[in-house]
Order: structure tokens, then sequence, then C-alpha cells
């Protein structure tokens, strides 16, 4: 039986599975996209593919470095529950990822998962994930990665078993005390940028913006709202720039003064921390039965 991409978009929408798996599926069934369903259902395919729409918001953080502290990773994968997150299997499976990527040149998690995995040629990343989805039986996904590289040195920190990581670079004498202390400061007080000067240009309008508006609305004279504004981004900059938030330590001195004392400047961090900024819903007993039903 002929098919095109009529058949294999069909397929794709009805199991989940990737274009190439489809493709091959309906090769190996004459066209039949019935037969092919459970063709993938039997390889697994379809049972991972089955899961790929629940929320993946638990999971671990990863970071390494090497032994010089020139290089490093941080990356999220991520899964449905603690219970999952917590297993030697997934655990395994996370450090595979992490050799994986630092052992390539993906830039993307598209790219890395289309990578020839590291522990065997003949499959990807993505096949290796699908795997471990179809034998644990829980949505996973590597969420992201970020590279570093540096002249000066990089330090790590992860929190509450993976829950947060924390990768940062540093130039200026190796102080891996102050080190340290700075990564759990990014850990505890998670500052989105680094100093004012890294703000996004549309963030520093929006914030103006809404404090301008506040001013208008409490009646203050338009003559002095410019000085009020000026004083609260002040204000805004303590609380998201990491040189200039209270450090938690010591909060009489900032972030910045702390290096300072150390000899010491950061360069760039990034922290993850799991499930941040992905949406999940709460369904009851009932409507998920529901769910399940129709979805059978």
């Amino acid at each position: 039986m002929a098919f095109g991409m009529k058949e294999i978009k069909e397929l794709r929408e009805r199991t989940g599975a990737g274009v190439l798996d489809c493709k091959k599926a309906l090769q190996e069934q004459d066209g039949d996209v019935d037969a092919a369903i459970d063709y993938l259902r039997e390889k697994g395919m379809a049972a991972a593919a089955k899961r790929a729409g629940r929320v993946a918001a638990e999971g671990l953080i990863k970071v390494d470095i090497s032994e010089d502290k020139k290089q490093g990773l941080i990356l999220e994968v991520n899964c449905e529950t603690d219970f999952v997150a917590k297993n030697d299997s997934f655990i395994e499976l996370v450090d595979d990822i992490s050799r994986h990527i630092q052992a390539g040149s993906a830039e993307t998690v598209e790219e890395a998962l289309n990578e020839t995995f590291i522990n065997n040629e003949n499959k990807t990343l993505e096949t290796v994930i699908k795997e471990a989805v179809a034998s644990l039986g829980e949505n996973i996904k590597l969420r992201r990665f970020a590279r570093f590289e540096t002249e000066g040195f990089l330090h790590s920190y992860t929190h509450m078993g993976g829950k947060i990581g924390v990768l940062a670079e540093f130039s200026g004498e190796e102080n891996l005390t102050a080190a340290n202390n700075i990564a759990m400061h990014i850990a505890a007080s998670s500052p989105e940028y680094l100093s004012r000067e890294d703000v996004r240009a549309e963030d520093v309008a929006r914030e103006k913006k809404v404090y301008r508006e506040q001013m208008l609305n409490e009646g203050k004279p338009e003559n002095i709202i410019d000085n009020i504004v000026e004083g609260k981004m002040g204000k805004y900059y303590t609380q998201v720039c990491l040189l200039e938030q209270e450090y938690v330590r010591d909060p009489d001195i900032s972030v910045g003064e702390y290096l300072d004392q150390q000899d010491l400047e950061i360069e760039s961090f990034v922290r993850y921390e799991v499930g941040e900024g992905i949406e999940t819903e709460e369904e009851d007993f009932a409507e998920e039965v529901k769910a399940q039903v129709e979805n059978n």
C-alpha cells in the first residue's frame, strides 16, 4: 500500500512519534496506518509519545566542571514526579546526557538530541531518552543547558539534591571560599542579571512606566515624578542585579562590595531551578479519570 506525507502526518498526530519513526513504521507495515500504530506501540515509541503531553516539571539540575576549572556545563532534565527524579536509572540518564553534551558540539537542545549518542553510535540522544520514557513510565525531557569556557575559573553549587544549580565564572586569583559564598548567594537570592548594565532595555522601560503610572495615580506632582521613578529604579536594581543585592551573609554590604573585599570579580553566571517557568495544571481525580478514558 502506497503512502505519502498525509499518512506520515496522521501517524505522527495519532502517536506523537518522530517523523522518521513514522515513515519507517509505515514502510514496515506497507502504508497501513493502524498497523503502523501497533508497530510503534510494540517498539515503545507510541507509549513514549502518548506521555509527551504530560507536564514534566520535576527532575534534576546537573553541573559539571573540568579539572582545570576552565570548562563547565549546567543542564536541566525534567520528569513528571519527584519519585522518578530520585530513581537511580534517571540519575544515571542525567549523568549520561551531561557527558554526551560535553563530548559533543551542540549549542541547542535540538542539536544535542540529534547527535549520535556518546555510548552507542547506533542511537541518537533522542532515542535514548525515548527508551528511558518507556522504561520509567514518565515523560522525560532535556529542557536546557549552558556551556561555559573561561580564562579565569569556574565554580558550581547545587542545592536540595539538584533542585537548584549554579555555575559561575570568576576572574582574579582563585578563591574557592569566596566563589562558593557567591554561588550560594545566587542560589538563595535568584538574581536575574549581573549588573544594571545587563538589564534589558524593555524591562527598564516597563518598570519606569509602572512606577510613573503609580505616581500619577497617587496624584504626585509631575515635576517630581522623574526623581521618584529614578529612586524606585535604584531599589529595583538591588532586587534583580547580583552586584547590587544585599550579600546574604552580611546584609550591611552588597555582593559587589564583598567581591571587592575578596579581590575577586564575577564575569557571568547561570542559575537553574527545576521546573521554574513550567506551567502545571491541577485536575481533580474525577476529571483526571475522565481525561484518561477519553484519551484511550
